[in-house]
């Protein structure tokens, strides 16, 4: 049991480290058909990028029935790590950031404040080139960012606009 605990957690920390590179590489690269829509402003409930989430969840639930159908069991616990790595996603970036829940709420400190605050400094550039902070549930320090951004873009970021996932205002995006 202790090693099946062990394989959950390692497999959550081990997406982060995936989900980074796929971000960085495949959604900001060859797979910015489907990720465009979610630095765009979004009509109705969902977007084209959701289907990379029906893509993951599709090979998390394959694990999971090659594990336990075929005795594979470790294939079990790596699809629930997937999953348990999912809906930490949705929790923290779909739900806290994008405020595709019916209430909101904007962390004031903390762990949550860096998170919500390094992803709204990836949106804060328009298009897929030059953004920064491609994690998901790992943000690098706010200061660290605004380097980066500073460095990469020597002038003004995108003019503010109203923000590509809730349609508000988009008062949060970071200005020098």
């Amino acid at each position: 049991m202790l090693l099946n605990v062990l394989i959950l957690i390692v497999t959550v920390v081990l997406m982060e480290v995936f989900s980074i590179v796929a971000h960085k590489y495949v959604m900001h690269g060859f797979g910015w058909g489907w990720h465009r829509s979610h630095h765009e402003a979004r009509t109705g409930w969902f977007e084209k990028n959701d289907l990379y989430a029906l893509v993951f969840a599709g090979v998390a639930i394959a694990l999971i029935h090659a594990g336990a159908t075929l005795g594979h069991h470790p294939l079990e616990w790596i699809g629930a790590g997937m999953t348990a790595y999912g809906f930490l996603y949705f929790v923290a970036h779909d739900g806290l950031v994008h405020r595709r829940w019916p209430f909101s709420y904007v962390p004031r400190r903390g762990y949550l404040k860096r998170l919500y605050q390094a992803h709204r400094m990836h949106h804060a550039v328009g298009g897929k080139d030059g953004a920064v902070s491609f994690g998901f549930l790992y943000a690098p320090p706010v200061e660290d960012l605004k380097k980066a951004l500073h460095a990469l873009h020597q002038g003004p970021l995108r003019q503010p606009r109203r923000d590509a996932a809730t349609g508000r205002p988009d008062a949060d995006a970071p200005r020098d």
